[in-house]
């Protein structure tokens, strides 16, 4: 699930949540929320509250039912009725409120006046604070409109549109905001003590309350999706009743295992029992002399790429360089901060561990006036290197050197280095976000910008997008070691938002899902479903590979849930990105004729086919 955590159980006081679609599927209405409920909440801390569209009758009989667990209040007809569950009575000093300028023929006047097709919903629907029709595809222009031809009638009311057909003509007091608002002046509570969670526009009015917090389930419709998207909102992996679940525990209503419920077991999967079978024919004793025998190599090789700037790129004594290879005799900032994540566990070596420090601190003080992390500094004369070949800014190293220095500082506890150089992390993260230029969370990368040199992504890149989903959440987490809890949650909730968009971007699917009016397959024509995360995306085309690493971290990193990843493991096992073992980068390779080549793929000779980048055998991402 999510690597973020919000530790405000004690502020929450009352739940506020949507029924259809937010805690129930509509059509099935099955949902594992009941269960959890039950099981997890503790009754005398949080009062549940529904907050729905539904009737009043209509709720009460999915609670006897079983359907729904037993609430403390019912928030009914879109914020026209609230209900006392506990008291089992109407709550009638909130009709009051109601009747101010509410005049039902009237309402029925203005309808009938509309040039759009408009039908009544049934009457079980109807009730005197509540006319609801069903208005199909109605755009944004129609629904003001009819916000005017109210206006001129001299009724102040509420006009609700959602789901793309279902409108509803509401007193000017009654929505599922102003309704809520109500009943924490009753029971003397704030808006800091609510939590609300919802699908759809009906559902934007809880969300606008100031100081709210939320939960917006993965089935949103995108006129929420949207409202929210810039909000203190948490954006769910899970649909329906999952999502919220899934948003209880991060802010700590529930506990860790009950998102637990939420787990598939895919043991039984023809691949899975394939690889136990073959680890329970191997010699026990036989493995680990070979795991002990690559962990002594391993930190031989580590030492032989100490220097006094930090990990290069190679074992200079080893290497003499011809050319450009010269180059591999510098502390990389890609290179460099995968190498001090990964010798994390060695930081008791004390030769080690300085290199880890003198790494980040080489690429830390090189920092540009901009804010940008070197590609590379020099050995031999401490020289920082900002681009590549062609003069492409390098945008991966400034990410890797933001994570990596979480990662040493929350082994290390070393909080007196991170405090001493947040304001260069703070300036590094500056430079980055500038490149989502168009602010929908995911960063325009130029072509051959990032880690797969003279390989031609651009502008959405997976790995990239990855990469900074991973850097919010580690930024939000360094600034929590310093007690800045504020821009540490604006950050946490943001890597939220940019996972939202991958998967938007990078999963495509003929179905419509997530907060996309349109499929993706629609848009892009030929797509179709894919069991994996796609390589690319644009405006203008997608490159439809399987970027082997960029999948992976999504998985490593939250990213993908274990469906998710499960499709995807699977897909790539299916396909052989193992053979020759460990692995290569992608899958098909490019080759010559393909739309996605280019001519200076055969730059000395790096990105042929099954070269390099160009599904190329790659170690470390094995």
């Amino acid at each position: 699930m999510s690597e973020t955590k919000n530790n405000t159980k004690h502020e929450i006081k009352l739940l506020s949540f949507d029924i259809d679609n937010t805690l129930l599927d509509f059509n099935t209405l099955k949902s594992r929320f009941p269960k959890v409920w039950e099981t997890y909440n503790n009754h005398s801390n949080v009062l549940l509250a529904y907050n729905t569209g539904r009737l009043i009758d209509d709720v009460l009989q999915l609670i006897k039912k079983g359907i729904l667990p037993k609430p403390d209040y019912i928030i009914a007809g879109v914020g026209t009725l609230i209900y006392d569950y506990n008291q089992k009575c109407i709550v009638k000093e909130f009709n009051d409120v109601l009747d101010d300028g509410w005049d039902l023929e009237s309402v029925e006047e203005v309808i009938q006046s509309i040039n759009h097709p408009i039908s009544q919903q049934p009457s079980k629907f109807q009730h005197s604070y509540k006319r609801s029709y069903y208005f199909h595809d109605a755009t944004p222009e129609l629904i003001s409109n009819i916000e005017k031809d109210f206006v001129k009638a001299n009724m102040h009311i509420n006009v609700v549109y959602s789901g793309e057909k279902f409108l509803d003509i509401l007193p000017k007091w009654a929505n599922k905001g102003n309704a809520l608002q109500w009943l924490l002046q009753k029971l003397d509570l704030t808006t800091e003590n609510v939590l609300v969670a919802g699908d759809s526009g009906n559902d934007s009015a809880m969300f606008n309350l100031d100081g709210i917090k939320g939960i917006v389930v993965a089935n949103a419709h995108e006129e929420l999706y949207k409202f929210t998207k810039h909000r203190q909102i948490y954006h769910s992996e899970g649909n329906f009743g999952d999502g919220v679940i899934e948003g209880l525990v991060y802010y700590g209503i529930l506990p860790e295992e009950a998102n637990e419920c939420l787990n598939i077991d895919y043991t039984d999967d023809f691949f899975i029992q394939q690889e136990l079978n073959n680890i329970a024919n191997e010699d026990e004793n036989e493995k680990i002399a070979l795991i002990k025998e690559g962990y002594k190599h391993a930190v031989e090789a580590l030492k032989k790429n100490i220097t006094p700037l930090g990990f290069s790129a190679c074992s200079i004594k080893d290497n003499v360089p011809n050319g450009t290879d010269e180059n591999y005799h510098s502390v990389w900032a890609r290179d460099g901060a995968i190498t001090v994540i990964g010798s994390l566990s060695l930081i008791h070596d004390e030769e080690i561990h300085q290199c880890q420090r003198q790494t980040l601190l080489t690429l830390i003080e090189h920092i540009s006036r901009n804010g940008q992390i070197p590609s590379n500094v020099r050995i031999k004369d401490n020289a920082p290197d900002y681009s590549g070949v062609g003069g492409i800014c390098s945008i991966d190293s400034g990410i890797w050197v933001v994570i990596a220095f979480y990662e040493y500082v929350n082994v290390t506890k070393d909080i007196n280095f991170l405090r001493n150089h947040i304001d260069s992390i703070k300036e590094t993260m500056r430079w980055l976000g500038a490149h989502d230029s168009n602010n929908d969370a995911l960063l325009e990368i130029p072509e051959a910008g990032d880690w797969t040199d003279l390989f031609g992504g651009s502008y959405n890149i997976l790995y990239d997008e990855i990469l900074w989903y991973r850097a919010n959440v580690c930024f939000g987490r360094m600034l929590e070691m310093l007690g800045d809890y504020d821009q540490a949650g604006e950050y946490i909730r943001w890597s939220q938002v940019i996972k939202k968009e991958i998967l938007l971007n990078f999963w495509p699917s003929t179905q419509q899902k997530l907060f996309s009016s349109v499929s993706f397959a629609e848009r892009q024509f030929t797509l179709g479903d894919t069991p994996y995360l796609i390589q690319q995306t644009t405006p203008f085309d997608f490159s439809w590979r399987c970027d082997v690493f960029g999948n992976v971290l999504a998985f490593l990193h939250g990213v993908l849930d274990s469906e998710k990843a499960h499709q995807t493991l699977k897909f790539m096992l299916g396909v052989g990105v193992n053979d020759p073992f460990p692995v290569s980068n992608v899958y098909p390779v490019v080759t010559p004729g393909d739309p996605d080549w280019r001519p200076y793929y055969t730059v000395n000779l790096l990105n042929l086919p099954n070269h390099y980048h160009n599904g190329g055998i790659w170690p470390f991402v094995g």
